[in-house]
This record gives C-alpha cells, sequence and structure tokens, in this order.
C-alpha cells in the first residue's frame, strides 16, 4: 500500500472514526483503526463491535494494500505533524506502516488487515432519508431521556419509527419520556419500527453539525442493524447494532386530560428553576411546583417554584404566567429531570399540564404538537 494525503484531512478523518474506536477492549485489535485503498481513496474504519463508523479521505493512490494499526497512536502522531503532504506506506509482508510528512518520518508497528473485525455492511433493506437538521434536533430533544443502567437493555435504546413520510423518535428511562415527530424527506414504504442505541444516535449528531445534505438511512431489522449515511464535509458511514426486545407501549403512558394547563415563557422559568436546583441538591433533588389561577384583581396568575432543605436552607420564587386553564395544581419534580426538559427546549413558550400531584406532568411546546415529554412526580408532603 502506498498513499498520499493532506495532513489535515487524515487527521480529520482519524477524529471521525475515532470516536468507535473501543476504549477498554476484550479484543485488543478493536482499539485499533484499519486503513486499506477503496476507489482511490484511503479508506479509514474502526469498531467497537456495537457501532461502526467508516469515512474516506481523498488523496493518490499509487499502490493497493490495507493495515490495521493503534488508532490513539496514529491519530496523535497525525495531529502533530505540520500541514502539508503526508505519504503512507506499507511493505509488503512486514506489518510496518511508513508515515513521511515534510523531514519527519515514523514506523508503526501494524496487524494484518484480515484480523480486524468485519465491517457490517446494510445493502439491502428499508431505506428512508431525513433533513439533518430535524434529525439532530430530535436526537437533542429524545435521546437524553434514554435509561444509563442496562438493567432493561432495551430502555437505553431509542424507539425509532418510519411509516409513511413520517418519523417518530420516544426514550424512556422509567422516570421519563421524551417523544418526538417529523417529516422525511424520502419515506417508506412500509411502516418500520427499530431500536436504536442511545449512544450510536448522539455520536451520529456530532457528525452533522450545520450539514445540509440528507442523512441516509437503511435498516436491516431482521439482520439488527441500521446504517446512517452522511454527506458533510467528508461521506461518513456509521453502522450500529439494533436493540432486541419490546419497547414500552408510550403512547397510554402519555395523559389525554388534565385539571390545570399553565402556559409560560421558557426563560424566566427555566433561570427560577436553575435557582432553586442549587437548593433542592442537598434536599433529595426535589423542586415544587404549585400553579395558581388569577386571583380577584390579578390579570394574571403565576407559579411559586421552591425547593428546601434541611440542611442548607429553602428558596422560593414567583414566575408569572401567560395563562392558566383549571384548578389550582401542586407537583414536584427530580431537579435534574425538570432542568433537562427546560433546557432542550430553548426558548418561546412551555405548557405544563397537571391533573394530581400523584399523576405524571406534561410539557410541550407551545409552537409544535411535535414533541411531549412526561415527567413522573416526586411524592411530598405540601
Amino acid at each position: 500500500m502506498k498513499v498520499s494525503c493532506l495532513q489535515e484531512n487524515l487527521s480529520r478523518g482519524l477524529a471521525i472514526v475515532g470516536r468507535a474506536v473501543a476504549s477498554r477492549a476484550t479484543l485488543p485489535i478493536t482499539q485499533n483503526v484499519l486503513l486499506s485503498t477503496d476507489k482511490s481513496m484511503l479508506k479509514l474504519s474502526a469498531t467497537n463491535l456495537e457501532i461502526a463508523m467508516t469515512t474516506w479521505v481523498g488523496g493518490k493512490v499509487e499502490e493497493e494494500g490495507a493495515i490495521t494499526v493503534p488508532a490513539r497512536l496514529l491519530s496523535e502522531l497525525v495531529s502533530s505533524l505540520p500541514r502539508e503532504e503526508i505519504e503512507l506506506e506499507l511493505q509488503p509482508g512486514t506489518g510496518v506502516l511508513k508515515l513521511t510528512c515534510a523531514r519527519a518520518k515514523a514506523n508503526i508497528h501494524g496487524a494484518d488487515a484480515a484480523d480486524f473485525p468485519p465491517i457490517p455492511t446494510v445493502e439491502d433493506g428499508i431505506s428512508a432519508q431525513i433533513d439533518p437538521q430535524v434529525l439532530k434536533s430530535a436526537i437533542a430533544r429524545v435521546a437524553f431521556a434514554a435509561a444509563t443502567e442496562e438493567s432493561r437493555p432495551v430502555l437505553t435504546g431509542v424507539e425509532v419509527k418510519f411509516e409513511g413520510d413520517k418519523f417518530s423518535m420516544a426514550a424512556a428511562d422509567g422516570f421519563r419520556l421524551a417523544v418526538q415527530h417529523g417529516p422525511l424527506v424520502k419515506g417508506v414504504d412500509q411502516e418500520t419500527k427499530v431500536i436504536v442505541p442511545a449512544r450510536t444516535l448522539n455520536e451520529l449528531s456530532r457528525l452533522l453539525g450545520d450539514q445540509e445534505e440528507p442523512v441516509e438511512i437503511m435498516m436491516t431489522p431482521a439482520k439488527g442493524q441500521v446504517l446512517f449515511r452522511t454527506k458533510g464535509n467528508e461521506i461518513v458511514e456509521t453502522v450500529s447494532q439494533l436493540l432486541q426486545g419490546s419497547f414500552p407501549n408510550y403512547e397510554q403512558l402519555i395523559p389525554k386530560s388534565y385539571t390545570t394547563r399553565a402556559v409560560f415563557d421558557l426563560e424566566p422559568l427555566l433561570r427560577a428553576a436553575r435557582t432553586a436546583s442549587i437548593f433542592a441538591r442537598d434536599g433529595s433533588n426535589i423542586i415544587r411546583l404549585q400553579v395558581i389561577p388569577a386571583q380577584d384583581g390579578e390579570s394574571k396568575g403565576k407559579l411559586i417554584i421552591s425547593a428546601r432543605s434541611e440542611e442548607v436552607g429553602d428558596h422560593q420564587d414567583e414566575v408569572d404566567a401567560d395563562e392558566i386553564t383549571g384548578d389550582e395544581g401542586k407537583i414536584a419534580f427530580n431537579s435534574r429531570y425538570l432542568l433537562d426538559v427546560l433546557s432542550i427546549l430553548e426558548r418561546g413558550k412551555v405548557t405544563l399540564e397537571t391533573t394530581a400531584s400523584s399523576s405524571p406532568g406534561v410539557f410541550r411546546p407551545t409552537d409544535s404538537e411535535d414533541y411531549v415529554h412526561v415527567v413522573m412526580p416526586m411524592f411530598v408532603q405540601w
């Protein structure tokens, strides 16, 4: 193998696939990156056996070949070299990759490419296309609600459903549920549901940036794999194993009615919640919300938000409501879950719907019906 390419392009490619390199591996070779020639380009691949990432670096291929070398070593070496042309050469039978850049030379001991785990390909399957910014927003609004503990593996994933020209994403960890609906650029012929690890979607989100080209999705539920092909500055293919199992029927977890509905400006509500969380962290992480409709002579209702700790003290603040429908309501939430949902809504106005202090609270942005977030309450003495 003999290939030459620009240092900055190789460094960027290694940084991309490096996200899929195993950090602690029972199979040491998964801490390597696979370099091979493909279609007159240098192909970089890495896998931790759950997720595999591949990208291509433009350059000049003089001799075909392939080798696998330690990913971290190669990435650190290339990033430290001057921004000039790098020549990579593999002498047949030696297992040593020789790098030359300007006056710098290095030799890296590698392993046979045949020993590297096969990078899965998803060719025949159900395909769809989605706007990258729509996908990025959906991941941001949903993936954080997935479980991080492996006690119920299916809950560490996000259920992605494709139906016609629409998709939905849902994640739940037993304490909260996030659901996002959206349009597809290219729809599907048959309804399909897959459970994608939340980690995979978070890695995919990093790749999207300000990309404009639609993301191609290819699924083979029978084989348990999904492929995402992104086309930003580089073409990147991310292949992930799907999670097996039955995702909860989340539609029945979303309350269909309420006794109290309040609309707030997001910014002051988020600020008040962040302040209350300072006291909540020393008091079982509980933030209390009390929705009070407008009294006689008042033009607006309000929300009283409070937290207290026997050791530290207490805090109370008030936030004006744009509108309140129904009765006075009281509910308490885990401070992290409350801050998480308010933080990802970013701006605008938010609606809180409740029925009782022992029933879930429902958050929705007022400018869209495509997102809903359900949070289980904390049981407190009022």
